[in-house]
């Protein structure tokens, strides 16, 4: 008997709403995943999207920079994080 989505796991429907939201923005951006693995983890590009799915909470820091071909998650964590925290200084 085939289970419907409402029965799969969260982290499940996390992932595949994660794996949504890379293969639109790569339609978008007419790359191929080939290409996208090549392109710098500085690539301007790869920031958005890793910021859209920190933002959709659809993926962990680990998974994000997992997907996005960066080599350390910590790396990314900061890139996330210290633009958040000057804006909120500057709105002080």
């Amino acid at each position: 008997m085939a289970r419907d989505k409402r029965s799969a796991p969260s982290w499940v429907m996390a992932v595949a709403n994660g794996e949504r939201i890379i293969a639109e923005e790569l339609k978008r951006l007419k790359w191929k995943e080939a290409q996208f693995k090549g392109y710098p983890k500085t690539q301007a590009e790869k920031a958005a999207i890793a910021s859209m799915l920190r933002r959709e909470r659809t993926l962990t820091i680990r998974q994000i920079a997992q997907r996005l071909h960066r080599p350390s998650w910590k790396s990314l964590d900061n890139r996330l994080y210290l633009p958040g925290k000057s804006n909120a200084k500057a709105a002080k």
